[in-house]
């Protein structure tokens, strides 16, 4: 019998995360706030569910990929949540990135209604979901990930097990931190170099060949040199990202100056941002101050 998919955010994650999945055969019911951005998975074959409960009731796995915190609250145990919705025996993978926290407390609700659950954020952009390429990081039970893998391996190329709920949060968490300051360190020095007179390509250059190099050149860095900032990572997101990280490093007793001053400066990219941008736009701070 063919698993049933539910899925819950049709962001730019998780939209052709549904189309990977109508592409691999798999029944799949859907709902989004906004409902027209389904229309073009509904007429793939995607059923629409009334609510995140609906939709849960109708899924053997269910798959929920929303914005923050206070949006999985509402989709798992707000009015028509999910949680309730699920049967027995099903499967709920939360892929949003949130709180270690909040992983472990759906885990538990999940746990007393005899459900299965997993919190495995994703990385590898729009590019991955659309290539069906993403990395998972999972928190949670092996024989619950082996169990689902054939679902998950219609969207995904890696899948890390890092532990019990809420170790693939926190390791999504100092991922996203690191990627922040990878972006606004080459962001950084890109305005050092151009402000002393040398071409940034130059600087690329080099770093495509000394330890300096990271996957950060080939993804981002093209896009910063010609200033384009369509959004791939919301700023909007790894901003959030970034204050969880920051709020999980406080509750934890670990300081993280860097990540601290880091945010800093995407507070104010974001708080002056008149579009929806990159995150990558963090790299309009540092043009802006060498112009001044």
């Amino acid at each position: 019998m063919t698993t049933s998919v539910g899925l819950i955010g049709l962001g730019l994650m998780g939209k052709p995360m549904g189309r990977n999945w109508l592409k691999a055969g798999f029944p799949l019911t859907v709902w989004n706030r906004t409902k027209s951005r389904a229309d073009d998975l509904i007429a793939a074959g995607a059923k629409w569910g009334a609510n995140p409960r609906e939709v849960a009731a109708g899924s053997d796995v269910l798959f929920t990929i929303v914005s923050d915190p206070p949006a999985v609250e509402e989709v798992f145990w707000g009015a028509n949540g999910a949680i309730e919705g699920l049967r027995r025996g099903s499967v709920l993978i939360d892929s949003s990135t949130v709180t270690p926290g909040l992983a472990r407390r759906a885990a538990a609700a999940c746990a007393e209604r005899g459900i299965e659950f997993l919190d495995a954020p994703v990385t590898g952009g729009t590019w991955g979901a659309e290539s069906g390429e993403l990395l998972f990081m999972i928190g949670g039970k092996q024989e619950t990930l082996t169990r689902v893998m054939p679902v998950l391996q219609a969207v995904g190329k890696k899948f890390f097990l890092l532990g019990p709920n809420g170790a693939g949060q926190t390791v999504k968490l100092a991922m996203n931190m690191i990627l922040a300051l990878q972006v606004e360190a080459f962001s950084e020095a890109l305005a050092l170099v151009t402000g002393s007179g040398v071409g940034g390509e130059k600087l690329v250059e080099v770093l495509q060949s000394s330890m300096a190099r990271s996957g950060v050149l080939d993804v981002k860095i093209p896009a910063i040199l010609k200033g384009e900032f369509k959004a791939s990572f919301p700023l909007k997101l790894m901003h959030k990202d970034m204050r969880l990280a920051l709020e999980l490093a406080k509750e934890n007793g670990v300081p993280m100056p860097a990540g601290a001053a880091a945010y800093q400066t995407y507070s104010s990219v974001k708080d002056a941002a008149q579009d929806d941008p990159d995150f990558s736009a963090v790299a309009r701070f540092w043009k802006k101050a060498t112009s001044a």
